[in-house]
């Protein structure tokens, strides 16, 4: 509760508080928060202070504000282990979540040069576009755009896209994936990320450039994904 002769700010508190009741599952996802004047009346504590405590918990990730209707809780942010190389709908199964996708567009283009770079090829080689949005319990969770080399992941087809782009690699063509290298920066969402993504002009993403590599040392795909920061954390173990 509010200790009014604690040095800890009440604003503090009063996010410690909230913060609780979410992890304990008493307030729950999308539910709606008690309002300004409810708090006000329950702790009598300004409003003022009471909005300070919602801003930042809605920066922090743990509310969301809807114009019109009120604030609400966010969706718990998945998180995603910065060791070993695993697919996105490995991670999502290992989180107990169900994995999803919902494809944009999916054709062959010739590589730019940048995409060529990458990729270890020739200026204009044929290569996969796929651009996809990627669902955890069917909720937007990024949007991702995949180039592979057409000439060495041969046969793709949406089915496959849909189910699993490792498992046909390495099951289907009998190539074997080893490790990826990646960049990680924090952005502001792009204009046509945000229907996609359903989020507001200005939201965070967490912008990823991914490259992975077979046992050969051959790349066989490049990734950009922009992830909702609102839902997406990274979490990394370091040992001294």
């Amino acid at each position: 509760m509010i200790d009014k002769n604690s040095p800890i700010p009440i604003y503090h508190q009063l996010e410690e508080y909230i913060k609780s009741q979410i992890e304990s599952g008493e307030l729950k996802p999308d539910e709606a928060i008690p309002s300004e004047r409810v708090y006000a009346d329950l702790f009598k504590i300004s409003r003022m202070t009471i909005r300070q405590a919602l801003t930042n918990l809605v920066n922090d990730g743990y509310l969301y504000r809807q114009k019109g209707k009120g604030t609400f809780v966010n969706q718990k942010k998945v998180e995603n282990r910065l060791e070993g190389m695993t697919s996105f709908t490995e991670d999502m199964k290992e989180r107990g979540l169900t994995p999803g996708s919902r494809l944009v567009s999916f054709e062959i283009i010739p590589a730019s040069r940048k995409i060529a770079d990458m990729l270890h090829l020739a200026e204009h080689t044929p290569v996969f576009e796929i651009k996809r949005v990627r669902l955890a319990d069917d909720a937007p969770l990024a949007l991702e755009t995949t180039f592979l080399p057409a000439n060495l992941v041969k046969g793709l087809t949406e089915e496959i896209i849909n189910h699993s782009l490792y498992e046909y690699i390495e099951e289907k063509l009998s190539l074997t994936i080893h490790e990826a290298t990646q960049q990680i920066e924090a952005t502001i969402a792009k204009e046509h990320e945000l229907p996609l993504l359903e989020i507001d002009r200005g939201s965070p993403v967490l912008l990823i450039h991914r490259t992975s590599y077979l046992k050969d040392g051959t790349p066989f795909e490049y990734v950009k994904s922009a992830y909702r920061a609102d839902r997406y954390k990274f979490v990394h173990s370091m040992k001294r």
